[in-house]
């Protein structure tokens, strides 16, 4: 009986396996993966990812907060192709670098916008307008806003925020409007041993304060007219902003302006498409 030796078929086997396989149409691999293959002397890898490569156009929206960052940004990807458009309602001015030509389209996905962020001034000022606070609260909240403080000056308007914490256990009885502008409040000492004395506290009826109202903005002045009531908690006070919305309204004009001021192409009034 014949035998036929296993190892010697196996290497045969073997053999018309690598000739196959050399003999094969080469396979075109996709750019950008990591393939892995048994050989016969183990796992070989090939990495095809390479070095990142560059998009091939301008793509993304870069949001900015001051006219000066916008202006950068522009000047280095705008064309005279680009559009700007400002929006007072959303405080936005929004360029469209690569936006529509006049004899073709493009993509106008890259996107440069200012959003104007109030400052934290400006917040605290506006929750406290038009709402009545006790003497304690009202001098506290002007002794921590006196660089705010133009007219009177902040030393003065300390001296008066000193006053009422002084006068905080007095009953105020009346306010008097004096022919200086200020508002004089009549008040009897109760609780003290100078307690039935009657004292006066005058105190200005407007004062200015100068307020940023947005990061990167220019400072403006506005008056606030002095709130008041006499009642059973005794003396609130407060203030009365004069048409912020105004001055909000010209700072986010004033901003239009400088950028305007930097650039060649028009500023519209809208949002792009």
């Amino acid at each position: 009986m014949t035998y036929t030796e296993l190892s010697s078929t196996n290497g045969e086997a073997q053999t018309i396996v690598d000739t196959a396989l050399r003999s094969a149409p080469p396979a075109e691999l996709t750019p950008g993966k990591v393939y892995a293959f048994h050989t016969p002397t183990g796992i070989h890898k090939v990495d095809l990812t390479g070095p990142a490569q560059a998009p091939d156009r301008k793509v993304g929206t870069t949001t900015v907060r001051d006219a000066a960052s916008f202006h950068a940004y522009f000047e280095k990807h705008a064309d005279p192709d680009s559009e700007v458009y400002a929006d007072a309602e959303r405080l936005t001015v929004t360029a469209v670098l690569n936006a529509h030509q006049a004899d073709g389209p493009r993509f106008g996905d890259h996107v440069l916008r200012l959003a104007l962020r109030e400052t934290e001034t400006w917040k605290q000022w506006a929750a406290r307008d038009g709402k009545l606070m006790d003497q304690e609260t009202f001098a506290e909240f002007l002794e921590d806003h006196l660089p705010e403080l133009l007219e009177p000056t902040a030393a003065e308007m300390l001296e008066i925020a000193q006053s009422f914490q002084a006068t905080s256990k007095v009953e105020f009885q009346s306010a008097n409007r004096l022919a200086s502008g200020q508002r004089q409040f009549q008040y009897v000492e109760t609780g003290t041993t100078k307690a039935g004395q009657k004292g006066q506290l005058a105190v200005p009826e407007t004062f200015t304060i100068g307020l940023v109202p947005f990061d990167g903005s220019e400072g403006y002045r506005l008056t606030a007219r002095l709130r008041y009531r006499i009642g059973q908690n005794g003396l609130q006070l407060g203030y009365k902003l004069e048409r912020p919305g105004d001055i909000r309204t010209k700072a986010f004009a004033d901003v239009v302006t400088a950028i305007g001021t930097e650039i060649d192409q028009p500023i519209m009034n809208g949002t792009p498409a």
